[in-house]
């Protein structure tokens, strides 16, 4: 049996477990750890690794990350929400680089932790629906997940070279932790963030701590025209709302409304080669 997630992030099951194998080549420079285990959270989850072109070849060289959430969609057509329909990090990683668009960078997913992943994913308890258990969450990424990975890889450690990113509940908590660890992630990837959750808080969030920042990170923040009146709105107002405390079109964020796309991988997968540009521009792309 396969596990599904809806959008508020619980698991149901889908009878596709006989599904035979898509027999896609994994890409070469994308590495799985399995069963990475936390001590501030329950169960273990995979981390899956993207390297860059030329990684292997120079043993001395440190490069930018970059943390997604929700790691089985990214990489492996096998584990995605959508059999076969990924994100396709890697290849359009490979080609933005490759382009001369966006520096060389690693790039590591966390996979969603199934039915906590709505717990684990918002940041504030809405009396309906649960949740709350973003703080936890963000530990987890900075104190265990970061330093597993700065053991592992040649990474830099610097804000301005650490980024953070997701989409729907997933760029909720990713923004939240970007405002809330700004020491550490001086880049956020928000797609299609659900803005929506327990009546809009992360504007509050944003207006709360925007004052307090001594460093704005640069933010890439999207969404589709498709995705429904009320996403797009609250995208928009989300946006406003960035614009008002100080955060600049064009310098340290990048808005879009992007023409036809949905609520799903295959939409999202088309910005990540742009949203690297943005983010990780390559030297003279700033």
């Amino acid at each position: 049996m396969r596990r599904k997630r809806t959008r508020l992030g619980t698991q149901i099951q889908s009878p596709a477990g006989n599904l035979p194998p898509l027999n896609q080549p994994p890409h070469p420079r994308v590495r799985k750890h399995a069963e990475f285990t936390s001590r501030i959270l329950p169960g273990a989850r995979e981390l899956t690794v993207y390297v860059p072109p030329g990684y292997e070849e120079d043993g001395t060289r440190e490069y930018p990350l970059l943390v997604l959430q929700d790691g089985q969609n990214l990489f492996d057509p096998e584990t995605s929400f959508v059999r076969g329909q990924t994100w396709r990090v890697a290849e359009s990683a490979d080609d933005a680089i490759g382009a001369g668009e966006a520096e060389p960078l690693v790039i590591a997913g966390i996979a969603h932790a199934g039915e906590r992943r709505l717990a684990e994913y918002t940041p504030s308890r809405d009396w309906k629906l649960g949740g709350g258990e973003a703080g936890r969450y963000g530990e987890m990424v900075t104190r265990e997940v970061l330093p597993f990975l700065r053991r592992r890889y040649r990474v830099r450690r610097e804000r301005e070279a650490t980024g953070v990113g997701g989409s729907s509940l997933g760029g909720l908590v990713s923004l939240w932790m970007g405002l809330q660890f700004p020491e550490i992630f001086g880049k956020l990837a928000v797609l299609s963030p659900s803005v929506w959750w327990n009546h809009r808080y992360i504007v509050s969030y944003v207006n709360e701590r925007a004052a307090e920042l001594k460093e704005r990170p640069r933010i890439w923040l999207d969404v589709g025209d498709a995705e429904g009146r009320r996403t797009l709105g609250d995208a928009e107002l989300l946006d406003a709302r960035l614009r008002a405390h100080g955060w600049r079109e064009g310098a340290d964020l990048h808005f879009e409304r992007v023409r036809g796309a949905g609520h799903n991988e295959a939409a999202w997968a088309e910005r990540v080669r742009p949203l690297l540009r943005f983010l990780f521009p390559a030297e003279g792309g700033r």
